[in-house]
């Protein structure tokens, strides 16, 4: 019963003492004036119960039928509680732009000041900045801020990083003042080939780049790296596509990440055809001066009241343009909301109950593609809820019968790793059933 309360807004005490009130005994007394033959005398014929996220497919599957999705890779179904949309419609906040007036903005700069505390949290690192656009440019922004730490020019960046985030570093790096170097990822594991990187790793370089989980899915160790890297006098800069990876994962600072800069999309913001997302930036608080973006503080005023302020917020609206440290002109204010709320709801125990269901899901299809005849898991490293899988078959013509069956069975890798031509990046979250998962296993090996 306790999953549904939520639909049940009064408590017994509460019934009790309204019925006292108007002077009535039980809820019944209150139908005294219908005849009793008119009266229903039995529970009504309804089915059982449903938690929130089945209640929701259902109703939607009686719209039209909906696909089963097994896509992820940077973008992920996860269930988003009717509180949070609840919450950021609010018109304080959803009309509210950059807090530039303290006086008038408490409530949007505590929510901020929430936001970076559960960042902080959840990555385990001392510091956050207020948002940034996504994922990918909050990592070039992270590999930016290493030039500057390091006065060095070298990055390396794992080639099992998000390649769109791999594009957008090299986009928004200068080639007269930063070098990119990818280090590939070993063909067995999937993940970032360590020997190769150490042979990289040298006096120039400002910062290494990985992913965990990583593109493939595939949970990297740090322990090894990091040390590595900060003898030579380098930085770690860890990036995520997936927070939610983060409930069951040791958090990147308790790792030796010096920065990290991901993807808070899967933390109660909506698909949403491709945007907007929600880009986390956490970092050092000894580097909070080369951090880009806002900041938002906590203080109290001259009668000793707390309150909240923008702090350091070196961009270029606020001192001159050649220092600033981030072009970023506005804020993810909203989607930042979404991120906290969610978040408050779902509480540390919560968050670690939601991962362990997108890991035990996403194991129990990779045991079961791997059952099958011309299919099998392609690294041999640990993942959270994505694995690549080779089969046997042309990949767009597999995933074209999965179509005509309402599955949108995986994502080719041909198009981002050459070398991968025959393999599918499978997705599975809590919103994927038994039975979606069972369907698209045995769909799979008829298309094989």
């Amino acid at each position: 019963m306790e999953d549904f309360i939520r639909y049940i807004p009064h408590t017994e005490e509460d019934c009790r003492k309204m019925l006292e009130t108007i002077g009535a005994k039980t809820v019944e007394d209150l139908f005294e004036i219908i005849p009793k033959e008119y009266r229903l005398r039995k529970p009504l014929s309804l089915p059982n119960p449903l938690s929130e996220p089945d209640l929701i497919r259902h109703l939607e599957d009686l719209q039209s039928p909906i696909f089963s999705s097994f896509l992820g890779a940077g973008t992920y179904h996860h269930f988003i509680p009717a509180v949070v949309s609840a919450m950021t419609s609010r018109s304080e906040f959803y009309t509210a732009y950059t807090p530039y007036q303290p006086e008038i903005s408490q409530g949007t700069l505590q929510a901020i000041f929430e936001y970076q505390t559960l960042m902080c949290q959840l990555t385990g690192m001392e510091v956050s900045n207020a948002s940034m656009y996504d994922g990918a440019s909050s990592l070039a922004e992270a590999a930016l801020m290493a030039r500057r730490i390091t006065k060095r020019k070298k990055i390396l960046l794992s080639q099992a990083v998000h390649p769109e985030y791999r594009r957008v570093v090299q986009t928004y790096t200068d080639p007269d003042q930063e070098e990119i170097v990818l280090v590939p990822y070993k063909k067995d594991e999937g993940r970032t080939d360590e020997k190769v990187l150490f042979d990289l790793l040298d006096g120039e370089v400002a910062a290494v780049v990985v992913q965990s989980p990583n593109f493939f899915g595939a949970v990297e160790d740090f322990h090894p790296i990091g040390e590595k890297i900060h003898e030579s006098g380098g930085l770690m800069i860890v990036s995520f596509s997936e927070a939610i990876a983060y409930g069951i994962l040791k958090p990147p600072g308790e790792m030796g990440a010096d920065i990290v800069a991901g993807e808070g999309q899967g933390l109660g913001i909506p698909l949403s055809f491709g945007g907007p997302y929600l880009g986390i930036f956490t970092t050092r608080e000894k580097f909070v001066r080369n951090m880009p973006g806002r900041l938002v503080g906590e203080t109290v005023d001259l009668e000793g009241k707390r309150g909240f302020v923008l702090t350091l917020a070196t961009r270029e609206q606020h001192i001159r343009r050649e220092r600033a440290t981030s072009n970023i002109c506005t804020n993810e204010g909203l989607c930042a909301l979404m991120a906290t709320v969610f978040l408050s709801c779902l509480g540390k125990e919560g968050l670690r109950e939601l991962a362990m269901m997108n890991l035990s899901k996403a194991e129990y299809a990779k045991k079961a593609a791997s059952r099958m005849p011309g299919c099998k898991s392609a690294f041999s490293s640990p993942t959270f809820n994505e694995f690549v899988l080779r089969i046997e078959g042309e990949p767009e013509k597999v995933l074209e019968k999965l179509k005509e069956e309402k599955i949108l069975g995986g994502l080719p890798l041909r198009r981002f790793y050459p070398e991968l031509d025959y393999h599918l990046l499978i997705t599975v979250t809590e919103m994927n059933t038994k039975e979606e998962i069972d369907r698209w296993a045995e769909t799979l090996e008829k298309a094989l």
